[in-house]
Formats: structure tokens, sequence, C-alpha cells
């Protein structure tokens, strides 16, 4: 039984399931910095020290027995469906990975030839048609997580609800659950509920958008991604995050969520 995914602090002052595209990499700087008194220099995903993770070995048991105990404060972040899957495309399908390679190595090949995907020439900066290329891919998308091919969902499109389910499947209860859209109301209220070895002034801290510049810039606003076919494919996909997470399926141009989330609904209909 394990925790995959799951962040803790050295400190062990809080618990943080991620979830990707969701701010990750802003939430994983401010766990790094409320124990070391500074951030971690570089992408925190390389971090492989000052931050317990899940992925490494030597962080496994400390991370389960703190969840099973629920002894910290645990939490998670979620994101408009619409929003971060828009993101995912222009990021890890159009863009250069900071590596200098393309994602996942022959993926957007596959995707080129299969869906006739464009993503803007070898380095993403060619003129394409955005909306085109972006349903084609939530073909892709859909294809991945119904079917399971061409391949395994991806961990950067597949749902959140997948992602936050197995956290409490495996022992685990939330404490907070908030939005990406509303961070600073929500991580400060994360911040208001634990004792942190140092203080963090959540105003004064940067933003940490490590995919930012990877890809070309979005053309359009949101909701002109989104036709008919498109929200029939992102409401197959993606129902059940709109349901418990509280957004608006019916205006892709609305990012903002439209109720509050039931975190005992949420661990009722995601720890079956």
């Amino acid at each position: 039984m394990g925790f995959p995914g799951t962040w803790m602090t050295e400190s062990e002052s809080m618990v943080y399931r991620v979830v990707p595209k969701c701010a990750c990499s802003t939430i994983g700087q401010i766990m790094y910095y409320s124990d070391h008194g500074r951030f971690f220099e570089g992408d925190i995903h390389d971090a492989t020290g000052g931050l317990h993770k899940w992925a490494i070995e030597d962080s496994q048991a400390a991370i389960r027995a703190n969840v099973k105990t629920r002894s910290s404060y645990a939490f998670t972040c979620v994101r408009n469906p619409y929003t971060r899957v828009l993101s995912s495309f222009f990021d890890k399908i159009c863009g250069i990975q900071r590596n200098g390679k393309r994602y996942r190595g022959n993926l957007v090949p596959l995707l080129i030839q299969k869906y006739g995907i464009e993503v803007g020439g070898p380095d993403g900066r060619e003129e394409f048609d955005q909306i085109k290329s972006f349903r084609r891919f939530l073909l892709f998308v859909r294809d991945t997580i119904r079917w399971r091919r061409p391949m395994e969902p991806d961990i950067h499109w597949s749902s959140m609800s997948g992602h936050i389910s197995t956290f409490i499947v495996n022992g685990g209860r939330y404490n907070h659950i908030f939005w990406t859209e509303r961070f600073n109301d929500g991580m400060q209220e994360v911040l208001n509920a634990v004792q942190t070895p140092q203080a963090i002034d959540l105003g004064a801290i940067p933003r940490f958008n490590e995919s930012e510049g990877h890809g070309p810039k979005r053309a359009h606003p949101v909701e002109a991604y989104f036709d008919d076919l498109a929200m029939h494919l992102v409401k197959e996909i993606y129902w059940r995050d709109f349901e418990l997470f509280r957004y608006d399926f019916d205006d892709p141009a609305n990012k903002m969520p439209v109720g509050e989330i039931d975190l005992d609904e949420v661990h009722a209909k995601l720890g079956d």
C-alpha cells in the first residue's frame, strides 16, 4: 500500500498530494522554504533532499507512518479541467522540456502521425492551427484514459480525482482541498493550520511556474478551443472533477469554481 505523488516536509508539519498542473511547483517550494528558510535552487520536482517524497525510497517509511496515523495536516490543490488540459497541451505536447527535448521522446511524433496534430515546428515557435490540433489532442487523451491506448494515460492529463483518490483509498484523509484559482486564500488556510520552523509571508512568495515558456503562447481565449464535441469529450474524461471540485462544465470561459468543495463527499466518492 503506497502513497504515490505524496510529499511531506522534513519537519512533518504538512503532507501534500501532488496533482500535476495545479500549482505543484509553487506548493513544493513553499513546503521546502517552510523548513529551510530558502527555496530549492532549480525545479522542486528535481529535489532529492530537503523534502520527503514518496518517489524517494528513504522517505517512504516516514510518509506511510504519518499518513496512516493522520499525524499531519494533509492537503491538495485542484484546477479547472478546461484550463488544466489546455495547459498540458501547450506545455507537454507543443513545448520543449527543460532538458532541451520533447516530452516523453517519441510521444509527439506518435501524435503527429496518428492524430494529425501540429505542434509549431521543431521548437514550438511556428504558427499553427492551435484549436484544430488541441481538439485532436483531446481525442488522444480520451483514448488513453478510456482504452489505455496507444499508451497509458499520462499524469499531466489524467483526472485530478484519480490522483487524489489514491491517497484516500490507501488510508489517508485530506484536511483541505483548495483551488488554484484562489491560491492565496487556500494556501493561507493551510499555513494557518500548521506550525512551520520558518515563518512564511505568502504575499512575498513568487510563483514557480516551471512550465512557463516551454511552448507557444495560447493564441485564443479558453472557450475558443472547446466546441460542442470538445466539451463532450471533456465531460466524458473529467466529469467527476467538475462534480467534486465544483467547476462550471457549461461555460469553459468561467474558470472559477461555482460552489464549495465538500470534503466528506470527496472522501466518500473517491474512497471506494
